[in-house]
């Protein structure tokens, strides 16, 4: 039996009376008179073990936006069903507003909507459905849990989409169906048309122009249907929170816009998220399945507390590799990064390979540090991690890496950007 505020304010009522009659006798026959008037409206009560709930949630959500959790209560009590019912999520999820004050008669239904809006990646369980039912009276009532299971996957944001129209128009440009034309080492043969002012006259098909009355050149666009496997640090250097967030949340949205981007240019994209073995793989899809594959499998990508075994992701991309490659490697750009075997990993990788970290503002922002001994240390600290980051950046362009090293913000787009490069040189 669950009391309310209404049976509380019941033996308040009952204090005049002890007052004109101070009795040990008349405040317990009062108690006793309240206590019965609150069983039997409990026992008027719907019984919430009648009471029929079904939830239904969307399958899938992007982190950031909205959701609904409906739930159809139908009350096949026998009796009117007036209760609150209280629609339990983890906390993560965002359910703010989910208790609902519910009057329903014998037989009829009620759909209750409850906003979500979810604050992390992942797979988000439902709680409890609790339905506490009050007697006619609203002195007291029963309460009851009823488990009703369901799922709501929280994609990744995928913010950095807003940078994709813009690279997808120097895709355009650089797969010549714009007014720019490229030619480079590694690029296929377009077509053929007039000289213009400004083209490359090592461009000029002379015997297609002793052939015409004009001079003619050859246009060139990238080569297509080449490989790109990114892979997914996941390791403890990628719960390091940098800003407001883990910065394996902007390797993923690099991930995602650079698959976008590749997609769109006509490479196949495979994806690996690695550290000591696999958590998620996506190989195989293109065209339109390939980025809500790729959301679902980074949807529940996490951290994992152990170091990230190089020689095991080398022998991971030589395995889906046969032939030269684009491979990313999102990582962390340390100093441990020879310890690691981040060098000698990349050393071993017969292929184009770019190194992409998340650089954190905060390091930046000690390093200007001068008010009191404490930030000179501090300035000294950030100063002395920049060197030695630097210093594995170059060893890493020794190697034949790329590297971007960027903001979290900045990561996704300078990712891009390197990509178009590459496709641009021919170095695909």
């Amino acid at each position: 039996m669950v009391l309310t505020g209404r049976a509380a304010l019941l033996v308040a009522l009952g204090i005049p009376v002890v007052a004109l009659v101070p009795r040990h006798a008349t405040w317990l026959g009062w108690l006793v008179l309240v206590g019965l008037a609150c069983f039997v409206d409990s026992r008027l009560a719907a019984r919430p073990r009648d009471v029929v709930v079904r939830r239904r949630v969307p399958a899938a959500v992007r982190l950031t936006e909205p959701a609904t959790s409906e739930l159809l209560v139908t009350n096949d009590s026998g009796r009117r069903l007036r209760a609150i019912v209280r629609d339990a999520w983890q906390p993560s999820a965002g359910a703010d507003d989910n208790r609902h004050r519910v009057d329903v008669p014998d037989g009829e239904s009620v759909l209750l909507r409850t906003r979500l809006l979810p604050v992390r990646r992942g797979d988000l369980a439902a709680g409890h459905v609790t339905i506490r039912s009050f007697g006619p009276a609203g002195l007291a009532g029963r309460q009851r849990s009823i488990e009703v299971p369901a799922r709501l996957r929280v994609l990744p944001e995928f913010a950095s989409r807003k940078h994709l129209p813009s690279r997808l128009a120097r895709l355009r440009e650089l797969d010549g169906r714009a007014a720019v034309q490229v030619r480079g080492q590694g690029t296929e043969f377009d077509s053929l048309r007039e000289y213009v002012i400004g083209d490359d006259v090592r461009s000029i098909d002379w015997r297609a122009t002793a052939r015409r009355s004009e001079v003619v050149v050859r246009t060139w666009r990238p080569e297509r249907d080449r490989r790109v496997l990114i892979l997914l640090d996941t390791s403890r250097t990628s719960a390091l929170r940098v800003g407001d967030a883990p910065r394996i949340d902007a390797s993923i949205e690099a991930a995602l816009l650079l698959s976008a981007l590749a997609s769109h240019a006509g490479d196949r994209v495979e994806l690996v998220a690695f550290d000591r073995r696999t958590r998620a793989r996506v190989a195989g899809m293109q065209g339109s399945r390939l980025m809500p594959a790729l959301a679902d499998a980074l949807a529940t990508v996490s951290p994992e507390l152990t170091e990230i075994d190089w020689t095991g992701a080398v022998g991971v991309i030589q395995e889906r590799l046969s032939q030269r490659a684009l491979v990313v490697l999102l990582t962390a750009i340390e100093a441990s990064a020879a310890e690691t075997g981040l060098l000698e990993a990349v050393a071993r990788l017969d292929h184009q390979v770019v190194v992409a970290s998340v650089r954190d503002p905060e390091v930046a922002v000690l390093a200007r540090g001068r008010d009191s001994a404490h930030e000179v240390f501090d300035a000294a600290a950030a100063e002395r991690a920049e060197l030695e980051r630097a210093a594995v950046t170059m060893r890493l362009r020794q190697r034949g890496a790329e590297v971007v090293d960027a903001l979290p913000d900045e990561l996704a787009p300078q990712l891009a950007d390197a990509y178009l490069a590459l496709k641009a040189a021919g170095r695909l």
